[in-house]
């Protein structure tokens, strides 16, 4: 093989959202940070992003995470998240899909029966609790970044659709909530597509109307992802509902979104539907299920903001190794409109 730029992947999902994880090949820039390292990724080793997430050696449906050694002393790992157009600042399904690799591939050791680990992330540290037994992590909780929201029940004009109330709120990237009931779904599998257009085009237009700056971190800026809010419900005593992510360009989180669930939380909480202490079990469009709670109140500048808790499970799936024949036409790969619907 005359392969050129090889990168070592382990592929994982968690709960049905596929995290592929870089495990060797790459060498993270020097950074006083991890924000300050993903945006020196992303301005001069871009080529990662095109190569592994781009046809022919990507999909549509994939991210990839960059382990790296942590910045801030007290952290075991750092994680870049890369999605398809975005290097978020953090992702809970992709957080349990690296931790899973770094304990059951031996990168990080595993201790049984709970290894505690704390993430260097872009966001901020993340507490991590990794139930284990017979070499495997069985499951994955994490005490996310302070989550808050940002804008309260404030319209935008949608093409196509007219005005449309809508909430933004931050739980490790900035998500668009909405109604899925108001705007006619139910969020059954059939309806993807459907909300995959409907959630792009609500994105787009709440990024443009409603600016969305953090309060302590001005990089974070943008409105990342449409989150369908199902009706809120109790089952087996604990407060439920279901929900679909939008993930740009065009794609459903096939998990519950960690990141969203916590930015929904912090929603719920400003709302009054949720208080500290209190569980809430957040199903995906496959019904998977993230565990969440409230574990308690805090600021983030002068805003006020809830520390959450997520939990769920990964799967490794396979190990690859990438790279490009030097004579290959599409070494950063190809996206064509058929399956990037955005593109």
């Amino acid at each position: 093989m005359r392969t050129q730029q090889v990168v070592t992947v382990v592929g994982a999902h968690a709960e049905g959202e596929v995290g592929r994880v870089i495990t060797g090949g790459v060498i993270a820039p020097r950074a006083s940070s991890m924000f300050e390292r993903q945006q020196l990724l992303e301005r001069d080793q871009d080529w990662l992003r095109l190569m592994l997430l781009s046809d022919p050696r990507g999909s549509v449906n994939a991210a990839v995470n960059l382990i790296t050694p942590p910045i801030v002393p007290e952290a075991d790992l750092g994680m870049i998240v890369i999605e398809s157009d975005y290097y978020p600042p953090m992702s809970g399904s992709n957080l349990i899909c690296t931790v899973t690799v770094a304990l059951e591939t031996g990168m990080v050791p595993m201790i049984e029966p709970v290894t505690r680990l704390t993430v260097d992330t872009p966001a901020g540290l993340v507490g991590v609790e990794a139930e284990c037994g017979d070499g495997k992590c069985r499951r994955v909780s994490f005490r996310n970044v302070p989550s808050f929201v940002m804008h309260l029940q404030k319209p935008v004009d949608v093409p196509g659709l007219g005005q449309v109330t809508v909430d933004v709120s931050y739980g490790g990237m900035i998500y668009v909530i909405v109604s899925a009931e108001d705007l006619g779904f139910t969020l059954a599998q059939g309806e993807a597509r459907t909300l995959v257009e409907v959630g792009e085009r609500i994105k787009l237009a709440a990024a443009e109307q409603l600016p969305s700056v953090h309060p302590t971190n001005p990089g974070i800026h943008t409105i990342n992802q449409t989150l369908f809010a199902g009706p809120l419900m109790e089952r087996d005593g604990v407060k439920t509902a279901k929900n679909a992510v939008v993930v740009s360009p065009g794609r459903i989180d096939r998990s519950p979104c960690g990141t969203g669930s916590s930015a929904r939380m912090a929603l719920m909480h400003a709302r009054g539907d949720l208080a500290v202490g209190e569980r809430f079990n957040h199903l995906s469009i496959l019904d998977t299920e993230f565990a969440c709670a409230i574990e308690g109140e805090t600021r983030v500048g002068d805003t006020g903001a809830v520390l959450t808790s997520v939990s769920g499970r990964a799967w490794l799936t396979g190990v690859s190794h990438y790279g490009s024949d030097p004579e290959d036409p599409f070494p950063n790969g190809y996206r064509l409109n058929d399956t990037w619907l955005s593109c």
